[in-house]
């Protein structure tokens, strides 16, 4: 299987996707896409539901990763996915009511990211052999809080690597912000910017067609590439979590197979729905893919009007990594749903004016929907008190925007939970009505205590961790930030 930009017109630039992992964004601005989706039948889901999810992950990677053999696969997959990094399972499922809620963030960094982070680490170091680089590769990373230090755990000492971590000094949690600042590692750099996270994913991408510095690196025997869901190796592991999904609620007899599935996401970047949607495309019996969103809902607008407009507020919330009005992976919709000329077209188009138009009704497998402020607390505090479930705003957020939708239609909903509520204590703890207090680890006890649940070892083990960056800057130094990283 070969991969092309989004806006290749010409459809003849190839490359492997072991290329693409290793560029990580293509030559032109572009996202990197499968010339075309494998297809799956009954038989692959049963075989896959009998298979763990190392197991599942390498079979599924296998139909995408075609320059990687089975074997490598099946070796990084069982690497990444083992019960030390994943305690209790990669992605295990709760029964909520009658929701389903897909908990993907039993990982080392307690979020979502951690299902694609642990292993592209891997898939890069093995494509670096493939592709014959001689380099070294430089990883930039703009994050809204999770991927951030999902990003610099996974890459963290890993030979030929360095990584640089941009993220909005106001635009995270206190947890997300000590999570990245106390990382270890000889080979990691954080940075925070006075801005938000669409200055650091604009900087970024900025850099990563920036000649000047492009060369400065390769003088210094480096390439840029990318952690970030725009980087192939990052959205694809996140497909794998959906036929997982399937196939334990088969195995759980909630599902027979053929039986529809919807799926409610709480989205930003639009990479974690993208790979759902990837999915339904392979076969896969889902229905409805919701698209969730805060108080910053540039996502369910579009949806509902075909318009995508960013000249409009940007709000601060308290389900900060959903806090993003430039959705990269729209990008790859729109080359799914309409090709590359309509997507170089509207990337132009969104470039000049900050907002483009698209056909209402040409996305048919998605609705968008919107939670406030208010809302995401008291979504928190009903699902805890009806069910004796604790949930982060993010999943939140999805929660209601899930049951606003079932309204509507009372099939299957599968909800998509993106963090640990330990990583937002505060937000967690105000919704329950728990007394607040000046200290974030006094925080975790408190909510512990309230809800009868345990700290993440990952999370309790912050408190007495070092800090070592700290350092903040305007969005146009950003490029000479990884100058300097890169001269080290």
């Amino acid at each position: 299987m070969n991969y092309i930009s989004t806006r290749d017109t010409s459809k003849k630039e190839c490359v492997s996707s072991a290329m693409a992992i290793k560029q990580g964004i293509a030559a032109d601005g572009g996202l990197f896409v499968p010339t075309e989706l494998p297809t799956i039948d009954e038989a692959f889901v049963r075989e896959l539901a009998k298979c763990e999810y190392h197991e599942r992950a390498a079979k599924i990677l296998s139909l995408f990763l075609t320059d990687y053999t089975y074997d490598e696969l099946l070796k990084v997959c069982g690497e990444a996915y083992n019960e030390n990094s994943f305690v209790g399972g990669a992605a295990p499922i709760s029964k909520v009511g009658e929701n389903y809620f897909l908990e993907l963030w039993h990982g080392p960094t307690c979020a979502f990211k951690d299902l694609a982070l642990q292993l592209l680490p891997r898939l890069l170091s093995l494509s670096l052999d493939k592709t014959g680089e001689k380099g070294d590769a430089l990883i930039l990373v703009a994050t809204s809080g999770d991927t951030g230090k999902a990003a610099l755990e996974g890459y963290c000492d890993v030979d030929r690597v360095k990584i640089m971590v941009f993220y909005p000094n106001d635009g995270v949690s206190n947890m997300q912000k000590k999570q990245m600042a106390t990382q270890k590692g000889e080979n990691v750099s954080v940075v925070a910017i006075n801005g938000n996270f669409d200055d650091a994913q604009s900087g970024v991408k900025k850099i990563f067609v920036d000649k000047e510095t492009i060369e400065k690196l390769s003088e210094n025997g480096y390439f840029l590439s990318s952690a970030n869901s725009i980087n192939w190796g990052r959205l694809a592991p996140q497909i794998v979590y959906y036929f997982s999904a399937y196939c334990d609620l088969i195995n759980e007899g909630e599902l027979e197979y053929g039986d529809i599935l919807n799926v409610t996401v709480p989205t930003g970047n639009f990479g974690n729905i993208l790979a759902g949607y990837i999915a339904k495309k392979m076969g896969l019996p889902i229905g409805t893919l919701v698209c969730a969103t805060n108080k910053n809902n540039i996502l369910a607008d579009f949806f509902e009007s075909g318009k995508y407009d960013k000249r409009r507020p940007f709000y601060t919330t308290v389900s900060p990594s959903m806090d993003i009005l430039i959705s990269s992976n729209l990008e790859r919709l729109l080359w799914f749903t309409e090709g590359s000329e309509f997507t170089k077209a509207k990337m132009s188009e969104f470039s000049e004016n900050n907002c483009y138009e698209t056909e209402k009704g040409i996305f048919p497998d998605f609705v968008g929907g919107t939670c406030s402020e208010e809302n995401t607390f008291a979504k928190i505090k009903e699902v805890f008190e009806k069910y004796g479930y604790t949930v982060d705003p993010h999943t939140a957020v999805a929660a209601y925007v899930a049951d606003e939708y079932k309204k509507t239609d009372s099939g299957k909903m599968l909800i998509v939970s993106t963090a640990s509520p330990y990583k937002f204590p505060y937000a967690v703890a105000e919704a329950l009505g728990v007394s607040e207090c000046a200290d974030d680890f006094e925080m975790l006890d408190k909510v512990s205590d309230y809800t009868k649940t345990e700290i993440p070892e990952p999370l309790k083990k912050l408190k007495n961790a070092t800090v070592r960056f700290g350092k903040t800057v305007e969005p146009s130094k950003m490029k000479d930030e990884v100058v300097i990283f890169g001269d080290r």
